[in-house]
Protein backbone atom coordinates (compact mmCIF):
# COMPACT_ATOMS: atom_id res chain seq x y z
CA UNK A 1 0.00 0.00 0.00
CA UNK A 2 1.60 3.52 -1.24
CA UNK A 3 1.80 5.93 1.28
CA UNK A 4 -1.11 8.40 1.78
CA UNK A 5 -3.61 5.68 1.15
CA UNK A 6 -5.86 4.45 4.10
CA UNK A 7 -5.93 1.30 5.64
CA UNK A 8 -7.97 -1.03 3.32
CA UNK A 9 -9.66 -4.78 3.57
CA UNK A 10 -9.37 -7.37 1.22
CA UNK A 11 -11.37 -10.12 -0.04
CA UNK A 12 -10.09 -12.71 -2.66
CA UNK A 13 -11.67 -12.08 -5.45
CA UNK A 14 -13.46 -13.74 -8.52
CA UNK A 15 -11.37 -16.15 -10.62
CA UNK A 16 -10.51 -14.44 -14.08
CA UNK A 17 -11.85 -17.76 -15.78
CA UNK A 18 -15.46 -16.82 -14.51
CA UNK A 19 -14.69 -13.46 -16.54
CA UNK A 20 -14.42 -14.70 -19.49
CA UNK A 21 -10.75 -14.27 -19.49
CA UNK A 22 -8.99 -15.95 -22.52
CA UNK A 23 -5.62 -16.71 -20.22
CA UNK A 24 -2.47 -15.46 -20.57
CA UNK A 25 -0.88 -15.69 -24.20
CA UNK A 26 1.90 -13.13 -24.97
CA UNK A 27 1.92 -12.79 -28.99
CA UNK A 28 2.37 -10.50 -31.20
CA UNK A 29 -0.49 -10.26 -34.46
CA UNK A 30 -0.62 -8.46 -37.55
CA UNK A 31 -3.96 -7.96 -38.75
CA UNK A 32 -5.86 -4.88 -41.05
CA UNK A 33 -2.68 -3.16 -41.07
CA UNK A 34 -2.71 -3.22 -37.11
CA UNK A 35 -0.41 -4.72 -34.68
CA UNK A 36 -1.23 -6.21 -31.63
CA UNK A 37 1.44 -6.81 -29.13
CA UNK A 38 -0.35 -9.06 -25.99
CA UNK A 39 0.12 -9.89 -22.63
CA UNK A 40 3.52 -7.15 -22.56
CA UNK A 41 4.77 -7.05 -19.15
CA UNK A 42 5.59 -3.76 -17.28
CA UNK A 43 7.76 -3.40 -14.72
CA UNK A 44 6.42 -0.77 -12.01
CA UNK A 45 8.77 1.01 -9.42
CA UNK A 46 8.03 -1.54 -6.83
CA UNK A 47 9.39 -4.82 -9.11
CA UNK A 48 5.26 -5.38 -9.80
CA UNK A 49 4.28 -6.52 -13.26
CA UNK A 50 1.11 -5.64 -14.86
CA UNK A 51 0.05 -6.50 -18.09
CA UNK A 52 -0.78 -4.70 -21.28
CA UNK A 53 -1.93 -4.85 -24.83
CA UNK A 54 -0.48 -2.37 -27.33
CA UNK A 55 -1.70 -1.53 -30.61
CA UNK A 56 -0.29 -0.04 -33.24
CA UNK A 57 0.27 0.89 -37.14
CA UNK A 58 1.83 -2.02 -38.89
CA UNK A 59 3.63 1.29 -41.14
CA UNK A 60 6.97 1.70 -38.99
CA UNK A 61 7.13 4.65 -37.49
CA UNK A 62 6.67 6.31 -34.30
CA UNK A 63 3.63 7.22 -33.36
CA UNK A 64 1.55 9.16 -30.06
CA UNK A 65 -0.33 6.56 -28.08
CA UNK A 66 -3.39 6.91 -25.97
CA UNK A 67 -3.94 4.81 -22.92
CA UNK A 68 -7.01 3.18 -21.47
CA UNK A 69 -6.38 2.38 -17.84
CA UNK A 70 -9.15 0.41 -16.37
CA UNK A 71 -9.51 -3.00 -13.88
CA UNK A 72 -12.06 -4.71 -16.50
CA UNK A 73 -10.07 -6.24 -18.89
CA UNK A 74 -8.12 -5.44 -21.60
CA UNK A 75 -9.11 -8.74 -23.49
CA UNK A 76 -12.57 -6.94 -24.52
CA UNK A 77 -15.91 -7.44 -23.79
CA UNK A 78 -16.16 -11.21 -23.62
CA UNK A 79 -17.97 -11.21 -20.63
CA UNK A 80 -19.72 -7.29 -20.51
CA UNK A 81 -22.27 -6.86 -23.66
CA UNK A 82 -22.77 -3.44 -23.95
CA UNK A 83 -26.01 -3.04 -22.05
CA UNK A 84 -29.35 -2.37 -23.75
CA UNK A 85 -30.88 0.99 -24.55
CA UNK A 86 -27.47 3.07 -24.06
CA UNK A 87 -27.36 3.73 -28.19
CA UNK A 88 -23.74 1.51 -28.29
CA UNK A 89 -23.74 -2.34 -29.82
CA UNK A 90 -20.80 -4.89 -30.09
CA UNK A 91 -21.05 -4.68 -33.90
CA UNK A 92 -20.30 -0.95 -33.88
CA UNK A 93 -16.74 -1.12 -32.39
CA UNK A 94 -13.84 -3.29 -33.31
CA UNK A 95 -13.04 -6.35 -31.44
CA UNK A 96 -10.02 -4.86 -29.32
CA UNK A 97 -12.27 -2.17 -27.93
CA UNK A 98 -12.54 -2.52 -24.27
CA UNK A 99 -15.69 -1.54 -22.13
CA UNK A 100 -15.60 2.56 -22.00
CA UNK A 101 -12.55 2.93 -23.96
CA UNK A 102 -11.34 3.96 -27.67
CA UNK A 103 -11.45 1.40 -30.08
CA UNK A 104 -7.72 0.73 -31.81
CA UNK A 105 -9.11 0.09 -35.31
CA UNK A 106 -10.04 3.77 -35.66
CA UNK A 107 -7.52 5.20 -34.28
CA UNK A 108 -4.57 2.93 -35.56
CA UNK A 109 -5.58 3.50 -38.73
CA UNK A 110 -5.27 7.82 -37.69
CA UNK A 111 -1.38 7.19 -36.97
CA UNK A 112 -1.84 6.64 -33.21
CA UNK A 113 -0.90 4.02 -30.76
CA UNK A 114 -3.37 2.40 -28.33
CA UNK A 115 -2.51 0.73 -24.84
CA UNK A 116 -5.02 -1.21 -22.95
CA UNK A 117 -4.17 -1.63 -19.53
CA UNK A 118 -4.75 -4.36 -16.53
CA UNK A 119 -4.07 -2.10 -13.84
CA UNK A 120 -2.66 -3.65 -10.64
CA UNK A 121 -3.95 -7.01 -9.54
CA UNK A 122 -6.40 -6.83 -11.71
CA UNK A 123 -6.91 -10.34 -14.45
CA UNK A 124 -3.35 -11.37 -14.50
CA UNK A 125 -1.83 -8.72 -13.47
CA UNK A 126 0.36 -8.51 -9.92
CA UNK A 127 -0.28 -7.07 -6.62
CA UNK A 128 -3.36 -6.57 -5.06
CA UNK A 129 -6.40 -4.77 -7.37
CA UNK A 130 -7.18 -1.66 -5.17
CA UNK A 131 -9.68 1.28 -6.35
CA UNK A 132 -8.09 5.25 -6.98
CA UNK A 133 -5.64 4.69 -4.63
CA UNK A 134 -2.22 6.49 -4.76
CA UNK A 135 -0.25 3.11 -5.69
CA UNK A 136 -3.05 3.50 -9.08
CA UNK A 137 -1.61 6.95 -9.50
CA UNK A 138 2.22 6.14 -9.60
CA UNK A 139 1.67 2.71 -11.70
CA UNK A 140 0.21 4.97 -14.01
CA UNK A 141 3.00 7.33 -14.05
CA UNK A 142 5.31 4.37 -14.29
CA UNK A 143 3.55 2.91 -17.10
CA UNK A 144 3.27 6.34 -19.21
CA UNK A 145 7.54 6.81 -18.59
CA UNK A 146 7.66 2.94 -19.68
CA UNK A 147 5.76 3.80 -22.92
CA UNK A 148 7.27 6.98 -23.54
CA UNK A 149 10.78 5.08 -24.09
CA UNK A 150 9.52 2.42 -26.48
CA UNK A 151 10.79 1.84 -30.09
CA UNK A 152 7.38 2.63 -31.38
CA UNK A 153 6.45 6.31 -29.65
CA UNK A 154 7.09 9.57 -30.15
CA UNK A 155 7.21 10.40 -26.69
CA UNK A 156 3.85 11.69 -26.34
CA UNK A 157 1.36 10.09 -23.99
CA UNK A 158 -2.62 10.94 -23.69
CA UNK A 159 -5.03 9.36 -21.05
CA UNK A 160 -8.76 9.03 -22.49
CA UNK A 161 -12.15 6.93 -21.77
CA UNK A 162 -15.49 6.89 -20.17
CA UNK A 163 -16.35 6.51 -16.10
CA UNK A 164 -13.35 4.52 -14.32
CA UNK A 165 -11.50 5.28 -17.44
CA UNK A 166 -11.80 8.74 -16.67
CA UNK A 167 -11.69 8.51 -12.83
CA UNK A 168 -8.46 7.12 -13.14
CA UNK A 169 -7.58 9.90 -15.36
CA UNK A 170 -7.94 12.69 -12.51
CA UNK A 171 -5.62 10.15 -10.44
CA UNK A 172 -2.61 9.62 -12.92
CA UNK A 173 -2.38 12.92 -14.13
CA UNK A 174 -2.09 14.45 -10.63
CA UNK A 175 1.31 12.88 -10.62
CA UNK A 176 1.98 14.94 -13.51
CA UNK A 177 4.18 11.93 -15.38
CA UNK A 178 6.77 14.24 -17.63
CA UNK A 179 5.47 12.39 -20.93
CA UNK A 180 1.84 12.93 -20.49
CA UNK A 181 0.90 15.19 -23.34
CA UNK A 182 -3.15 15.57 -22.58
CA UNK A 183 -6.17 13.93 -20.74
CA UNK A 184 -9.78 13.40 -22.34
CA UNK A 185 -11.68 12.33 -19.14
CA UNK A 186 -15.39 11.38 -20.30
CA UNK A 187 -17.56 11.75 -17.42
CA UNK A 188 -16.19 10.85 -14.78
CA UNK A 189 -16.65 10.88 -10.79
CA UNK A 190 -14.28 12.90 -8.68
CA UNK A 191 -15.70 12.82 -5.14
CA UNK A 192 -16.52 9.41 -4.44
CA UNK A 193 -18.47 9.64 -0.96
CA UNK A 194 -20.74 12.87 -2.35
CA UNK A 195 -21.23 11.71 -5.89
CA UNK A 196 -20.98 7.47 -5.74
CA UNK A 197 -21.49 5.93 -2.26
CA UNK A 198 -23.28 8.74 -0.39
CA UNK A 199 -25.93 11.04 -2.13
CA UNK A 200 -26.02 13.74 0.75
CA UNK A 201 -25.30 11.35 2.50
CA UNK A 202 -27.87 8.83 2.29
CA UNK A 203 -26.11 5.41 1.26
CA UNK A 204 -25.92 4.18 -2.46
CA UNK A 205 -27.18 0.62 -1.57
CA UNK A 206 -27.38 -0.99 -5.88
CA UNK A 207 -25.09 0.39 -8.00
CA UNK A 208 -21.36 0.62 -5.42
CA UNK A 209 -22.88 -3.07 -4.03
CA UNK A 210 -22.49 -4.44 -8.15
CA UNK A 211 -19.35 -2.94 -8.59
CA UNK A 212 -17.82 -5.22 -6.21
CA UNK A 213 -18.20 -7.91 -9.03
CA UNK A 214 -17.84 -5.94 -11.78
CA UNK A 215 -14.33 -5.15 -11.21
CA UNK A 216 -13.27 -7.96 -9.04
CA UNK A 217 -11.29 -10.21 -11.38
CA UNK A 218 -7.58 -11.16 -10.30
CA UNK A 219 -5.59 -14.09 -9.11
CA UNK A 220 -4.83 -12.19 -6.06
CA UNK A 221 -6.72 -10.10 -3.78
CA UNK A 222 -8.84 -7.04 -4.23
CA UNK A 223 -9.90 -4.54 -2.11
CA UNK A 224 -13.41 -5.07 -0.52
CA UNK A 225 -15.32 -2.10 -1.39
CA UNK A 226 -18.63 -2.84 -0.77
CA UNK A 227 -17.28 -3.85 3.10
CA UNK A 228 -15.46 -0.36 3.20
CA UNK A 229 -18.26 1.82 2.09
CA UNK A 230 -20.36 0.16 4.46
CA UNK A 231 -18.06 0.91 7.16
CA UNK A 232 -16.89 3.97 5.93
CA UNK A 233 -20.56 5.93 6.60
CA UNK A 234 -18.66 9.63 7.10
CA UNK A 235 -16.37 11.42 4.83
CA UNK A 236 -13.09 10.28 6.64
CA UNK A 237 -9.41 9.56 5.53
CA UNK A 238 -10.81 6.37 3.50
CA UNK A 239 -12.46 8.76 1.34
CA UNK A 240 -10.18 11.28 1.29
CA UNK A 241 -7.72 8.77 -0.36
CA UNK A 242 -10.14 8.32 -3.00
CA UNK A 243 -10.01 11.79 -4.29
CA UNK A 244 -7.04 13.18 -6.48
CA UNK A 245 -5.16 16.23 -5.59
CA UNK A 246 -7.39 18.18 -8.79
CA UNK A 247 -5.35 21.33 -8.23
CA UNK A 248 -2.12 19.89 -9.04
CA UNK A 249 -3.14 18.92 -12.77
CA UNK A 250 -1.54 20.83 -14.97
CA UNK A 251 -1.59 18.80 -18.54
CA UNK A 252 -3.97 19.95 -21.56
CA UNK A 253 -7.48 18.96 -20.83
CA UNK A 254 -10.83 18.12 -22.77
CA UNK A 255 -13.05 17.68 -20.07
CA UNK A 256 -16.79 16.11 -21.34
CA UNK A 257 -20.00 16.28 -19.03
CA UNK A 258 -23.56 15.34 -19.52
CA UNK A 259 -26.45 16.39 -17.43
CA UNK A 260 -28.29 13.24 -18.18
CA UNK A 261 -25.68 11.59 -15.65
CA UNK A 262 -27.45 12.79 -12.49
CA UNK A 263 -26.75 10.60 -9.28
CA UNK A 264 -22.99 9.39 -11.00
CA UNK A 265 -20.77 11.57 -13.26
CA UNK A 266 -22.60 14.74 -13.64
CA UNK A 267 -21.57 16.86 -10.48
CA UNK A 268 -17.75 15.16 -9.99
CA UNK A 269 -16.64 15.70 -14.07
CA UNK A 270 -17.77 19.87 -14.06
CA UNK A 271 -16.22 19.86 -10.21
CA UNK A 272 -13.21 18.36 -11.71
CA UNK A 273 -12.99 20.91 -14.87
CA UNK A 274 -12.95 23.83 -12.13
CA UNK A 275 -10.71 22.88 -9.80
CA UNK A 276 -7.67 21.09 -12.28
CA UNK A 277 -5.15 23.72 -12.76
CA UNK A 278 -4.59 23.02 -16.82
CA UNK A 279 -3.71 26.15 -18.50
CA UNK A 280 -5.13 24.63 -21.52
CA UNK A 281 -8.57 23.15 -20.56
CA UNK A 282 -11.86 23.02 -22.67
CA UNK A 283 -15.65 21.49 -21.34
CA UNK A 284 -18.27 20.28 -23.17
CA UNK A 285 -21.60 19.52 -21.49
CA UNK A 286 -23.56 17.35 -23.23
CA UNK A 287 -27.87 15.90 -22.81
CA UNK A 288 -27.64 12.75 -24.24
CA UNK A 289 -26.13 9.13 -23.44
CA UNK A 290 -22.25 9.05 -22.32
CA UNK A 291 -20.91 5.77 -24.47
CA UNK A 292 -22.98 6.89 -27.34
CA UNK A 293 -21.98 10.52 -27.44
CA UNK A 294 -18.13 9.36 -26.96
CA UNK A 295 -18.17 6.79 -29.81
CA UNK A 296 -19.73 9.39 -32.10
CA UNK A 297 -17.30 12.44 -31.14
CA UNK A 298 -14.07 10.56 -32.30
CA UNK A 299 -13.38 13.32 -34.50
CA UNK A 300 -13.35 16.15 -31.59
CA UNK A 301 -10.91 13.95 -29.52
CA UNK A 302 -8.36 13.57 -32.72
CA UNK A 303 -8.61 17.44 -33.33
CA UNK A 304 -7.47 17.97 -29.77
CA UNK A 305 -4.71 14.52 -29.67
CA UNK A 306 -3.77 15.94 -32.90
CA UNK A 307 -3.05 19.37 -31.24
CA UNK A 308 -1.15 18.40 -28.07
CA UNK A 309 0.64 14.53 -29.30
CA UNK A 310 1.43 15.55 -32.90
CA UNK A 311 1.82 19.43 -32.59
CA UNK A 312 -0.63 20.18 -35.39
CA UNK A 313 -2.65 23.39 -35.98
CA UNK A 314 -6.35 21.75 -35.48
CA UNK A 315 -9.58 23.48 -34.79
CA UNK A 316 -9.15 23.32 -31.20
CA UNK A 317 -7.59 26.95 -31.63
CA UNK A 318 -11.51 28.16 -32.59
CA UNK A 319 -13.34 26.33 -30.17
CA UNK A 320 -14.82 28.11 -27.25
CA UNK A 321 -13.45 27.01 -23.60
CA UNK A 322 -16.82 25.99 -22.38
CA UNK A 323 -19.77 24.40 -25.05
CA UNK A 324 -23.11 23.40 -23.27
CA UNK A 325 -25.96 22.14 -24.99
CA UNK A 326 -29.82 23.58 -23.45
CA UNK A 327 -31.80 20.91 -23.74
CA UNK A 328 -35.56 21.43 -24.68
CA UNK A 329 -36.70 17.50 -25.07
CA UNK A 330 -35.18 14.18 -25.12
CA UNK A 331 -32.05 14.33 -27.80
CA UNK A 332 -33.49 17.59 -28.81
CA UNK A 333 -31.12 21.23 -27.66
CA UNK A 334 -28.59 23.34 -28.78
CA UNK A 335 -25.33 23.87 -28.10
CA UNK A 336 -23.79 27.14 -27.11
CA UNK A 337 -20.08 28.47 -27.01
CA UNK A 338 -19.44 30.24 -23.58
CA UNK A 339 -16.05 31.44 -21.69
CA UNK A 340 -16.09 29.96 -18.47
CA UNK A 341 -18.28 27.51 -15.84
CA UNK A 342 -20.78 28.44 -14.10
CA UNK A 343 -21.72 31.12 -16.53
CA UNK A 344 -20.84 34.70 -15.26
CA UNK A 345 -23.85 36.15 -16.30
CA UNK A 346 -26.16 33.97 -14.49
CA UNK A 347 -28.83 35.97 -12.12
CA UNK A 348 -29.21 33.83 -9.50
CA UNK A 349 -33.06 33.84 -8.33
CA UNK A 350 -35.81 32.66 -5.67
CA UNK A 351 -38.59 30.72 -6.26
CA UNK A 352 -40.27 30.66 -2.88
CA UNK A 353 -42.54 27.97 -2.22
CA UNK A 354 -46.05 28.33 -1.88
CA UNK A 355 -47.62 25.49 0.73
CA UNK A 356 -51.70 26.81 0.37
CA UNK A 357 -51.92 25.73 -3.57
CA UNK A 358 -48.45 23.83 -3.88
CA UNK A 359 -47.02 26.50 -6.33
CA UNK A 360 -43.79 28.78 -6.82
CA UNK A 361 -43.28 32.47 -6.82
CA UNK A 362 -40.93 34.92 -7.12
CA UNK A 363 -41.91 36.95 -4.39
CA UNK A 364 -41.39 35.75 -1.02
CA UNK A 365 -45.03 34.28 0.41
CA UNK A 366 -46.49 35.58 3.23
CA UNK A 367 -49.06 33.36 4.54
CA UNK A 368 -46.95 30.35 6.50
CA UNK A 369 -48.46 27.12 6.05
CA UNK A 370 -47.03 23.16 5.57
CA UNK A 371 -47.04 20.21 3.88
CA UNK A 372 -47.07 17.03 5.33
CA UNK A 373 -46.29 13.07 3.19
CA UNK A 374 -45.45 9.78 4.58
CA UNK A 375 -42.11 7.96 4.38
CA UNK A 376 -42.77 4.26 5.85
CA UNK A 377 -43.21 2.55 2.73
CA UNK A 378 -40.41 3.52 0.07
CA UNK A 379 -42.81 2.03 -2.66
CA UNK A 380 -45.59 4.10 -1.98
CA UNK A 381 -44.49 7.05 -4.53
CA UNK A 382 -47.60 8.55 -4.37
CA UNK A 383 -46.96 10.54 -0.88
CA UNK A 384 -44.42 13.65 -1.65
CA UNK A 385 -44.81 16.98 -2.07
CA UNK A 386 -44.97 19.51 -5.03
CA UNK A 387 -44.53 23.01 -5.90
CA UNK A 388 -44.68 24.20 -9.71
CA UNK A 389 -44.28 26.87 -11.54
CA UNK A 390 -45.52 28.05 -14.86
CA UNK A 391 -43.77 30.38 -17.14
CA UNK A 392 -45.13 33.19 -18.42
CA UNK A 393 -42.41 33.55 -21.17
CA UNK A 394 -39.51 32.15 -22.15
CA UNK A 395 -36.45 30.69 -19.54
CA UNK A 396 -33.37 29.25 -19.44
CA UNK A 397 -32.19 27.51 -16.41
CA UNK A 398 -28.69 26.58 -16.73
CA UNK A 399 -26.18 25.65 -14.10
CA UNK A 400 -26.19 25.00 -10.23
CA UNK A 401 -29.69 25.03 -8.24
CA UNK A 402 -30.04 24.79 -4.43
CA UNK A 403 -33.42 23.80 -2.41
CA UNK A 404 -33.62 25.36 0.49
CA UNK A 405 -36.25 23.96 2.90
CA UNK A 406 -37.54 24.27 6.64
CA UNK A 407 -38.57 20.65 7.66
CA UNK A 408 -39.45 18.46 10.55
CA UNK A 409 -39.37 14.65 11.41
CA UNK A 410 -42.48 14.17 12.74
CA UNK A 411 -41.82 10.25 14.17
CA UNK A 412 -37.96 10.10 13.86
CA UNK A 413 -34.95 11.71 14.80
CA UNK A 414 -33.80 11.78 11.14
CA UNK A 415 -35.09 12.31 7.33
CA UNK A 416 -33.53 11.25 4.07
CA UNK A 417 -34.42 13.88 1.44
CA UNK A 418 -34.81 12.82 -1.99
CA UNK A 419 -35.64 15.90 -4.44
CA UNK A 420 -36.17 15.44 -8.48
CA UNK A 421 -36.50 18.72 -10.63
CA UNK A 422 -39.30 18.38 -13.66
CA UNK A 423 -39.99 20.12 -16.74
CA UNK A 424 -44.10 20.00 -17.67
CA UNK A 425 -45.31 20.49 -20.92
CA UNK A 426 -48.12 22.63 -21.61
CA UNK A 427 -51.09 20.05 -21.25
CA UNK A 428 -48.99 18.39 -17.87
CA UNK A 429 -46.97 15.88 -19.34
CA UNK A 430 -43.36 15.25 -17.65
CA UNK A 431 -40.76 16.26 -20.05
CA UNK A 432 -38.20 13.44 -20.14
CA UNK A 433 -34.37 13.13 -20.54
CA UNK A 434 -31.75 10.79 -21.21
CA UNK A 435 -31.00 9.50 -17.48
CA UNK A 436 -27.95 7.35 -16.41
CA UNK A 437 -26.66 6.85 -19.57
CA UNK A 438 -29.23 3.49 -20.31
CA UNK A 439 -32.60 5.07 -19.57
CA UNK A 440 -35.38 7.55 -21.91
CA UNK A 441 -37.80 9.02 -19.13
CA UNK A 442 -35.43 10.18 -16.60
CA UNK A 443 -35.54 13.92 -14.60
CA UNK A 444 -34.11 17.46 -15.32
CA UNK A 445 -31.97 17.32 -12.03
CA UNK A 446 -31.70 15.40 -9.19
CA UNK A 447 -31.40 16.38 -5.19
CA UNK A 448 -30.24 14.23 -2.17
CA UNK A 449 -30.01 14.93 1.90
CA UNK A 450 -29.89 13.13 4.92
CA UNK A 451 -31.14 15.85 7.52
CA UNK A 452 -28.56 15.01 9.94
CA UNK A 453 -25.76 16.12 7.71
CA UNK A 454 -27.19 19.42 7.36
CA UNK A 455 -23.79 21.01 8.30
CA UNK A 456 -22.58 23.79 5.56
CA UNK A 457 -18.85 24.48 5.76
CA UNK A 458 -19.25 28.22 5.31
CA UNK A 459 -15.63 28.33 3.56
CA UNK A 460 -16.95 25.65 0.45
CA UNK A 461 -20.70 26.53 0.04
CA UNK A 462 -21.46 29.28 -2.39
CA UNK A 463 -25.36 30.95 -2.38
CA UNK A 464 -25.94 28.27 -5.08
CA UNK A 465 -24.05 25.30 -4.04
CA UNK A 466 -24.08 24.15 -0.90
CA UNK A 467 -21.37 21.77 0.41
CA UNK A 468 -21.61 19.61 3.38
CA UNK A 469 -18.30 18.25 5.22
CA UNK A 470 -20.67 14.84 5.75
CA UNK A 471 -18.12 14.93 9.01
CA UNK A 472 -20.47 14.05 11.73
CA UNK A 473 -24.42 13.28 12.03
CA UNK A 474 -26.45 15.97 14.24
CA UNK A 475 -29.44 14.08 14.41
CA UNK A 476 -33.09 16.25 14.79
CA UNK A 477 -34.77 16.68 18.27
CA UNK A 478 -38.37 16.20 18.77
CA UNK A 479 -40.29 18.61 16.83
CA UNK A 480 -37.27 20.36 16.32
CA UNK A 481 -38.26 22.54 12.65
CA UNK A 482 -34.15 23.14 11.05
CA UNK A 483 -33.16 24.40 7.93
CA UNK A 484 -31.63 21.90 5.33
CA UNK A 485 -29.82 23.35 1.71
CA UNK A 486 -29.92 20.65 -0.47
CA UNK A 487 -27.39 20.43 -3.47
CA UNK A 488 -29.21 20.25 -6.79
CA UNK A 489 -27.04 18.76 -9.40
CA UNK A 490 -26.21 20.97 -12.28
CA UNK A 491 -28.77 20.83 -15.67
CA UNK A 492 -29.58 22.99 -18.28
CA UNK A 493 -33.02 23.28 -19.84
CA UNK A 494 -34.83 25.89 -21.68
CA UNK A 495 -38.44 26.88 -20.96
CA UNK A 496 -41.18 28.00 -23.26
CA UNK A 497 -44.27 30.33 -22.35
CA UNK A 498 -46.82 28.11 -21.04
CA UNK A 499 -44.56 25.50 -19.71
CA UNK A 500 -43.74 24.38 -16.00
CA UNK A 501 -41.04 23.53 -13.45
CA UNK A 502 -41.92 20.96 -11.17
CA UNK A 503 -40.17 20.32 -7.62
CA UNK A 504 -41.03 16.88 -6.56
CA UNK A 505 -39.48 16.30 -2.79
CA UNK A 506 -40.53 12.81 -0.74
CA UNK A 507 -38.68 10.09 1.05
CA UNK A 508 -37.50 7.60 -1.25
CA UNK A 509 -36.07 7.72 -4.79
CA UNK A 510 -37.98 9.46 -7.82
CA UNK A 511 -36.44 7.87 -10.76
CA UNK A 512 -35.05 4.07 -10.13
CA UNK A 513 -35.23 0.91 -11.87
CA UNK A 514 -35.42 -2.07 -9.23
CA UNK A 515 -32.71 -4.55 -9.77
CA UNK A 516 -31.70 -3.01 -13.59
CA UNK A 517 -28.55 -2.09 -14.42
CA UNK A 518 -27.54 0.70 -14.71
CA UNK A 519 -28.89 2.48 -11.82
CA UNK A 520 -28.57 3.37 -8.50
CA UNK A 521 -30.58 2.81 -5.46
CA UNK A 522 -30.96 4.24 -1.61
CA UNK A 523 -32.85 1.57 0.28
CA UNK A 524 -31.62 1.75 3.31
CA UNK A 525 -33.22 5.35 4.64
CA UNK A 526 -33.49 6.35 7.94
CA UNK A 527 -37.15 7.41 7.30
CA UNK A 528 -40.10 6.61 9.53
CA UNK A 529 -43.46 8.14 9.92
CA UNK A 530 -43.84 11.93 8.38
CA UNK A 531 -42.24 14.44 6.62
CA UNK A 532 -42.68 18.04 7.38
CA UNK A 533 -41.96 20.76 5.22
CA UNK A 534 -42.76 24.62 6.09
CA UNK A 535 -42.88 27.81 4.05
CA UNK A 536 -44.30 31.34 3.62
CA UNK A 537 -43.98 33.81 6.61
CA UNK A 538 -41.14 33.09 8.85
CA UNK A 539 -40.04 30.02 6.69
CA UNK A 540 -38.22 31.07 3.59
CA UNK A 541 -38.33 27.92 2.06
CA UNK A 542 -37.46 28.30 -2.49
CA UNK A 543 -35.94 27.05 -4.93
CA UNK A 544 -32.58 28.98 -6.11
CA UNK A 545 -32.69 28.80 -9.57
CA UNK A 546 -29.63 29.98 -12.52
CA UNK A 547 -31.80 31.98 -15.21
CA UNK A 548 -29.37 33.34 -18.35
CA UNK A 549 -30.64 36.18 -19.29
CA UNK A 550 -31.46 36.33 -22.99
CA UNK A 551 -29.16 37.46 -25.35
Amino acid sequence: MASGDAELRFWSGIAPAEGGYPGFNPRTETKDGIVGHYDIAVPMRDGKKIYVDVFRPEAPGRYPALIAWSPYGKHGRTKYAWFPRCGVADADLSENTIFEGPDPKYWCQNGYAVINVDSRGAWNSEGDLTFMTEQEGQDGYDLIEWAAAQDWSNGKLALVGVSYLAWSQWRIASTNPPHLAAINPWEGVSDFYRELAYHGGVPETFFVPGLKTFMSFTTTRVEDIAELVAEHTLFDDYWLSKNADLSQIQVPAFVVASWSDQGLHTRGTLEGFRRISSPDKWLLVHGRKKWQFFYEHVEMQKHFFDKFLRGMDTEVDYWPKVSVEVRDRYYWGTFRGENEWPLARTKYTELFLNPSDKTMDWAPVAEQGQVRYRVDDIADKSQNAQFTVVFQEPIELTGYMKLKLWVQADGSDDMDLFVALEKVDRSGNVVHFPFFNCWDDGPTALGWLRASHRELDDVRSTPYQPFHPHTREVKLRESEIVPVEIEIWPSSTRFDAGEALRVVVQGSDIYNYPNQWPTNAHERTVNRGQHVIYAGGKYDSHLLVPVIPAT
